[in-house]
């Protein structure tokens, strides 16, 4: 026994020496160490002042509380004031880090002394003693390397520090650059990071997961394996906070218990992608992209974050059954405020990180060609130019190539002939009626009778970006045969829901820097690019769910009956590209489905493959944004005015036959009556010929395609019958020419087979006749000109 004691007392006091023989040595090497420091140059405690905090982009919603997305370089951080960080989070943060905060003036020997021990007797320099002064400047000033000089620098500095500043300014500090794992830096990032609140808004529970981090931010991650780990640290801060009587025991259980959820990392990685990047791009045209990555600047967006996530849900379901029912395997959608022009929401595809169909191209500004989806824009271009939407035109196969024969009804090589999506034909539409039921050969000749320039000129001041070479495009246009964008089409329609006036798309609420300086705040940008009542016609035929029904029934997607909706469907004449764009006078919403590597979907129109997607959306989005009414159009002030085929009136003169509009009205200024020479314009002949058949014997004839008007020379012309044609004897076989206005025409008269079968002294001196022969004929026309007659023929034969 007396040996045991010898022996441990021996140890205790070689034990005693061997400390004390350490720490003398700890303070000759700290003495001599201060001793250099203070000879060597430190840094300026000024630069604590003139430092730059480098603070990241954050990208939020309108609401200023939901960030999209940080944008960052090595670090992630948001400087806020003291006074907006929780109180909570302060007293958490002194708790377990510096006990003495208020106390001491920058250093505290003893914790200092306890930490140099355990250091020099593991060798592990793991432990530092610093007060939060000590951790500002090394933060701060100082480089993060761990040696004695090091540490001797930022003791003396923490010491003028403490002079300096005010324990508020210092605490500040710290909370606003301490680290909180990876690139997150400061208490205000960290808190939006794991909770999505501000740091004036956390709960006690949540404060002390952030003041448990800094210490050792990797080891404490609440995604990594040591979970447990944070959640005893966490716990230790509590206690820690109840021994210091921040809290009583009561709060201090309650803490302990509080469920805590920590966003996932998909969340907190990046919110309405394409949107987010489509705002950067601008961002770094306007700012440069060293300010958005360093400059804290502060975006608030025009998104609707609920809107969004409603329209990314809808997006990737309807995607994936569209992928299964139609191979159409992509989707987009956009919506747009059309009283303001502001983004509502945008998805560019079914999902941004999905590889299989290239989820990060953004379909909201890729080009895209529109199907019928851009004939609003034709049809407000007539308007326009006088045309009214009682205006009627034959939905009747037409070829639509002047040099191609009138009955080559194919479309072949520059020879265009369109058919209608249901391969039906329907005779006399008024344009109301047409736009509603989306009929393709009436949006080719409203095309023609306004022009191709105009409406394009309209397209564009509505919004459309895309069509810039104008020589590009011909009749094909108002099917689809232009690209544009998504983003576009749901601004432009949008200017229809705004009686006219058009609101540039607009993304950015407001934009401050990191000093909270004013950089851009939102400023209206309106301008009336069309008449209101056009826009109201519009808008008035495109919510007409009566005129609709013939073509999509009357309960389609495309049906609202609380309120009025206005929609348009398109779908490409190949099958690659599916459209929808409704809106009310509160919403216009933009939707396409396709695939975004062109391949064809299965041959259904938009109303199956996109209109149910854009449905569901709308259902929702309405109930938040609710619908106004439209203001209907003015009636037409002097309808009687009118020529009769502007009136609705296709058959108003049954002693000249039934003709299409070219014979009626001068196409560049329709309301100022018939023209002189109809005949001279190009399409005349070719609009006549199926209209002459239709209103003789129905269904059209089919007859030998390749053929052009014959009969003479270019300038005296049988435009019908054409040459070697085949026509019933049963009905009315119509008579048609073409003739120089200088001519000076004063009467055509007809023979077939050497018998006059009629004459015609007014212009376009159109006539038509029965006859009992059958078989071969021909039909001698002369004209009576001022210089004398003129004489042509023509070979064909009655059935």
């Amino acid at each position: 026994m007396r040996r045991q004691k010898k022996f441990w007392g021996r140890a205790y006091v070689l034990f005693e020496y061997t400390a004390l023989g350490t720490l003398a040595i700890g303070f000759f090497v700290v003495g001599s160490a201060i001793i250099w420091a203070v000879m060597m140059p430190l840094p300026s405690i000024e630069n604590f002042e003139s430092r730059i905090v480098a603070e990241s982009t954050k990208i939020y919603d309108r609401t200023g509380n939901i960030i999209l997305y940080d944008v960052h370089g090595s670090m992630r951080r948001t400087e806020v004031s003291l006074e907006d960080v929780s109180l909570h989070i302060r007293n958490a943060t002194i708790a377990i880090e510096d006990a003495e905060f208020y106390e001491h003036h920058g250093f505290r020997p003893l914790s200092f002394a306890r930490a140099a021990f355990a250091n020099l007797t593991t060798g592990r320099f793991s432990q530092g003693g610093s007060t939060i002064t000590q951790q500002v400047v090394k933060n701060a000033l100082l480089t993060q390397d761990k040696n004695i000089s090091r540490k001797v620098k930022e003791i003396i500095l923490a010491l003028r520090l403490e002079q300096i500043y005010t324990k508020e300014d210092i605490l500040q500090a710290y909370l606003n650059e301490a680290p909180y794992g990876g690139t997150l830096y400061g208490v205000e990032e960290a808190s939006r990071y794991f909770f999505g609140v501000s740091a004036s808004d956390v709960t006690l529970a949540q404060a002390a997961y952030l003041a448990a981090l800094p210490q050792a931010p990797t080891r404490y991650s609440p995604y990594g394996t040591r979970r447990n780990e944070l959640e005893s640290r966490k716990n230790l801060v509590l206690r820690r906070m109840f021994e210091l009587e921040y809290i009583d025991e009561e709060t201090y259980q309650k803490a302990r218990e509080e469920t805590v959820k920590f966003q996932s990392e998909a969340e907190t990685s990046i919110k309405a992608p394409h949107f987010v990047f489509y705002v950067r791009e601008y961002l770094e045209e306007v700012y440069g992209p060293d300010v958005v990555t360093h400059g804290g600047l502060q975006v608030i967006t025009t998104l609707d974050y609920d809107l969004q996530r409603k329209a990314e849900e809808i997006v990737r379901e309807r995607a994936l059954e569209n992928e299964r029912k139609f191979n159409a395997e992509n989707a987009g959608l956009v919506a747009i405020d059309p009283k303001t022009g502001q983004i509502l929401a945008m998805v560019g595809s079914r999902g941004f990180f999905d590889p299989d169909v290239d989820g990060m191209v953004n379909t909201a500004v890729t080009p895209r060609q529109p199907g019928s989806a851009f004939k609003p824009f034709v049809y407000a271009a007539a308007f326009e130019k006088g045309y009214t939407p009682e205006t009627v035109v034959f939905d009747l196969r037409t070829q639509f190539t002047a040099h191609c024969a009138p009955n080559y009804l194919e479309t072949s090589g520059d020879c265009y002939a369109p058919g209608n999506y249901d391969d039906v034909f329907r005779g006399p539409m008024t344009l109301r009626d047409a736009l509603a039921q989306s009929v393709n050969i009436p949006a080719v000749k409203v095309l023609y009778l306004t022009g191709v320039d105009a409406s394009i000129d309209l397209a564009r001041r509505m919004g459309i970006s895309t069509l810039a070479d104008k020589s590009r495009y011909g009749l094909t246009l108002v099917l689809g045969g232009g690209e544009v964008y998504l983003l576009d089409m749901a601004s432009a329609y949008g200017t229809f829901a705004n009686d006219g006036v058009k609101n540039p798309p607009a993304a950015i609420l407001r934009i401050t820097d990191g000093t909270k300086r004013l950089l851009e705040e939102y400023k209206g940008q309106s301008e009336r690019v069309i008449d209101a009542q056009i826009a109201r016609t519009i808008s008035d035929i495109l919510s007409d769910n009566r005129a609709r029904a013939p073509a999509f029934g009357e309960t389609s997607a495309l049906s609202f009956y609380s309120s009025a909706v206005a929609v348009k469907t398109g779908t490409t004449n190949d099958y690659r590209d599916a459209w929808i764009v409704g809106y009310t006078p509160t919403l216009s919403v933009g939707a396409w489905a396709g695939n975004n590597d062109n391949t064809p979907m299965e041959k259904r129109v938009a109303g199956f493959i996109v209109a149910p997607l854009w449905r569901e959306f709308m259902d929702y989005a309405l109930q938040k944004y609710p619908p106004e009414p439209f203001t209907p159009p003015a009636p037409e002030s002097d309808l009687a005015s009118l020529p009769p085929a502007l009136r609705g009136e296709w058959n108003s003169s049954p002693s000249e036959g039934v003709h299409e509009i070219l014979y009626w009205i001068d196409k560049n200024n329709p309301r100022a009556g018939r023209p002189a020479n109809p005949a001279r314009d190009s399409q005349f002949a070719n609009w006549e010929y199926p209209v002459a058949i239709w209103s003789g014997a129905r269904p059209p004839l089919t007859l030998p395609g390749g053929l052009s008007p014959g009969g003479g020379s270019e300038d005296f012309i049988v435009l019908m019958p054409f040459p070697y044609a085949s026509l019933s004897g049963s009905v009315s076989i119509p008579l048609s020419v073409a003739y120089p206005d200088e001519a000076g025409v004063s009467r055509v008269l007809y023979f077939l087979n050497e018998q006059n079968v009629g004459f015609s002294t007014t212009p376009p001196f159109y006539h038509s006749f029965y006859t009992a022969m059958r078989g071969p004929a021909v039909l001698k026309v002369i004209f009576e000109t001022s210089s004398g007659p003129v004489e042509r023929t023509v070979q064909f034969t009655v059935q």
